[in-house]
């Protein structure tokens, strides 16, 4: 579960991501997306206090990056992705 690869890439560099991309990543890690007026937001179905809101516009600041990679953590260390 989970595209390692990704991952890894956004962890190196989290400079100049697009939203396509993050969205493929939230995704690979079973998260569920939702489509607000001026944001995104992402909720994992499963741990639904695992939340993000990300705004739309590219490239993403880093800090929605960081949020990615922040609860991709989280949600492995709940044992959640296998």
């Amino acid at each position: 579960m989970g595209d390692q690869k990704l991952r890894e890439k956004t962890r190196r560099s989290p400079a100049g991501w697009r939203l396509r991309e993050l969205h493929k990543l939230y995704l690979s890690y079973g998260f569920r997306r939702r489509e607000g007026s001026k944001h995104v937001i992402y909720r994992h179905p499963d741990y639904p206090q695992l939340r993000a809101t990300v705004a739309r516009h590219d490239p993403l600041r880093n800090v929605y990056v960081k949020d990615a990679l922040d609860l991709i953590d989280r949600l492995e260390a709940a044992g959640g992705v296998r």
